[in-house]
This record gives C-alpha cells, sequence and structure tokens, in this order.
C-alpha cells in the first residue's frame, strides 16, 4: 500500500525535479514483480540479505510468532527475501540533497508505521532553495 501512495506522488516529485528510490530486501525477482504488480515508475532496488540495513542499523528480526502470522495471510518473507532468517529493515524514509546530505529522516520505532507521502513532499518543499 505505501509503495503505491509513494506512486501517487510522482508527479509533484518530478515537478521538484526529485527522484523516489525505494529499496526492498526482497530478491530482484521479487522486487521486479512488485515493480510490475504496482505499476511503479519509480525504481525498486534490491539489498540483498539487508546488507545495505544492517550496515546503517536499520534491521529487526521478525519474532517467531510474526512469522505464523505472516504466513497465515500468504506472506512468504523466506521466499521473498532468498534466505530464512526473517529479518527485516524498518521502514525507515530519507530524502536527501543533491550534496548528499539527509534532509529529512523518518525511522519510527513501530515497524508497522510510515511516514504520509505528503510529509515528504513538504520536506522536499522545504529544503529548496
Amino acid at each position: 500500500m505505501e509503495l503505491k501512495a509513494l506512486q501517487g506522488i510522482i508527479p509533484q516529485l518530478k515537478a521538484h525535479n526529485t527522484a523516489l528510490v525505494a529499496i526492498s530486501p526482497e530478491t530482484p525477482d521479487h522486487s521486479l514483480t512488485t515493480t510490475q504488480k504496482n505499476e511503479l515508475s519509480f525504481e525498486v532496488l534490491s539489498d540483498v540479505n539487508n546488507t545495505y540495513a544492517k550496515s546503517i542499523g536499520l534491521v529487526f528480526q521478525l519474532p517467531e510468532d510474526l512469522r505464523n502470522v505472516y504466513h497465515t495471510f500468504g506472506i512468504e518473507v523466506d521466499k521473498h527475501n532468498g534466505n530464512g532468517d526473517y529479518e527485516l529493515p524498518m521502514p525507515a524514509t530519507y530524502a536527501i540533497n543533491r550534496n548528499s546530505e539527509i534532509i529529512h529522516s523518518f525511522v519510527p520505532e513501530d515497524y508497522t508505521e510510515r511516514l504520509d507521502p505528503e510529509m515528504i513532499l513538504e520536506a522536499i518543499k522545504t529544503a529548496l532553495p
């Protein structure tokens, strides 16, 4: 749902000469499927084995009880991510300027929270000269 919501702000992002990139722990094949299924016009990159997410401290271990809940809903984290470690990245959002500086960040403690796309737009507008 979040990716579709982000897709909705692509015209405004383009108007501000900005790009959107998502990073997923899914294998490249599953990331491609996600992109196609959701008709996304932005890149969804694969962070195989959460290598990047681990390097910036964003990975958590999915508890055993939640693994069962995910499987009940047909969400097969192990198959989509290509391993059985059940590690997931926090749903962090960063707005980065042309100088590679973080101008806004959102890293919730609750992995179910997401940054509203309108807040992303507001952060970008605020940082513009």
